[in-house]
Order: C-alpha cells, then sequence, then structure tokens
C-alpha cells in the first residue's frame, strides 16, 4: 500500500523529481543555452582583440555558433542514445530474470520493499501481487533495484534538436550586435553579461544553489573566459 501511494500520489516533491528524471529536453535546453553563450562569448571576444574587422567577428562568431551547434546536438544525441540503449539492455535483462527465475525475483522485489521501510510481511504481500504479471514487476524492478522509470527515458532526437537551436540561441546572443554597427562591442558585452546571470539563474533549476549563486558564478565563468579570450586575441593580434 505505501509503495503504491508513493508511486501514485503525486505529491509536489514527487511530482519535481519524476520531471527532474525525465525526458531530458528541458535540461539539454537550458544547457545549451549556456554552452552557446560563453564558448560564442568567449569566441566573439577573441576575434574582437586582436582584430578591428567587424567582419571578422562576424565569421568567425558565425562559424562558432554553427560549429558549436552541430557539435552539441551530435554529442546530445550520442550521449542520450547510449544511455538509453544501456537501459534497455538492463531491462531486458530484468525481464529474463523475472521470467525465468520468478521466486527468487519476487524474495528480491520484497528485500527492496522491505528496505524501503515497509512491514515484511506486507512487503511479501505486496511482492506476489505485483509478480502477477511480469509488466509490472519489471517496472517495480526497474524503479528500485535499477534507478531506471521505463516511459520516462527520454527521446535522444528531441534533445539533440533542442540542444542545437539552444545553443543557437545562446551563440547569437554575444554575435548580433555585432551586425548594428559601431557600438557592437559596448552592446555586445552588456547584453551577454545580463544573459549569464539570467542563464546562470535558470541553471539552479538542476542544483542546489540559490538562483543568485548560480547567476553569479555564471556571470563569473562566463566574463573570466571572455576577459582571458579578449586579452589571447590582443597579444596575438599585435604580433601579427
Amino acid at each position: 500500500m505505501g509503495a503504491s501511494i508513493a508511486v501514485q500520489g503525486h505529491s509536489h516533491a514527487e511530482t519535481d523529481h519524476l520531471e527532474n528524471t525525465g525526458s531530458g529536453i528541458l535540461r539539454a535546453s537550458v544547457f545549451g543555452v549556456s554552452d552557446g553563450l560563453v564558448s560564442n562569448l568567449a569566441l566573439v571576444m577573441g576575434v574582437a582583440g586582436g582584430s578591428q574587422s567587424a567582419d571578422a567577428v562576424v565569421l568567425a562568431g558565425t562559424a562558432g555558433l554553427l560549429a558549436g551547434a552541430f557539435s552539441m546536438a551530435a554529442g546530445e544525441y550520442i550521449s542520450m542514445i547510449t544511455q538509453r540503449e544501456t537501459m534497455e539492455k538492463q531491462l531486458h535483462v530484468e525481464r529474463e530474470h523475472i521470467v525465468d527465475f520468478p521466486e527468487e525475483e519476487e524474495a528480491h522485489l520484497a528485500r527492496l520493499l522491505g528496505e524501503s521501510g515497509l512491514d515484511a510481511d506486507v512487503a511479501n504481500d505486496m511482492a506476489r501481487k505485483i509478480h502477477e504479471k511480469v509488466d509490472p514487476a519489471l517496472d517495480f524492478h526497474a524503479l528500485l533495484e535499477l534507478g531506471i522509470v521505463p516511459n520516462k527515458m527520454g527521446s535522444p532526437f528531441a534533445a539533440a534538436v533542442a540542444s542545437f537551436f539552444s545553443f543557437v540561441a545562446g551563440a547569437a546572443i554575444p554575435l548580433l550586435p555585432w551586425l548594428v554597427g559601431d557600438t557592437a562591442l559596448t552592446i555586445s558585452i552588456g547584453v551577454s553579461g545580463a544573459a549569464l546571470l539570467v542563464v546562470g539563474g535558470a541553471v539552479t533549476r538542476y542544483t542546489h544553489r540559490s538562483l543568485l549563486v548560480g547567476a553569479l558564478r555564471q556571470l563569473a565563468f562566463g566574463g573570466t573566459a571572455a576577459a582571458v579570450t579578449w586579452g589571447v586575441g590582443r597579444a596575438v593580434g599585435s604580433l601579427l
């Protein structure tokens, strides 16, 4: 009964947990924006530090935007498809165990339920009822034994698409001001700084840090990267 309530009750805490361990698309989008913003800001500032040509900055920034977006999408797809295939293999093995060794697996589930705090008799009774059918038994074993939610393993393709477009969105922020005129550098620094604060705050959704700490940390890292590449660009540019 306790486990049924835990699975079906959907309290706010449980709903948040299920969302955070879900498809990964929102996570991929948030981190895609962050990566695109920081990496292209550093690239744009590096080229701007070493060149007086706005065209050179736009060319480099556009190349960095596209290269980074494709790389991000490919990496996210490979990561998620590998993770999904690994989970599917684990589920396949677990299903075979449930079919071939029903009594041992039922006893194992009872132990897992008992370890979660259920009375031994209740745990044994639940395990027996759950193991009347293979699919419910697999779901419980996957969750309690493997930490897998079978219907929430996510779509690698959707995560890749989300990563691509979110990276483009982040990378475009420091680049677009260079299309407007002479104040490009100032505007780029200003809007990028504001974006770093916003994105840093958004990333804290997946951490235990406060919104302010996340925002300032992102600003510090992004600002440091931009300052370093600017300095390197100035040094290299002076030698050319």
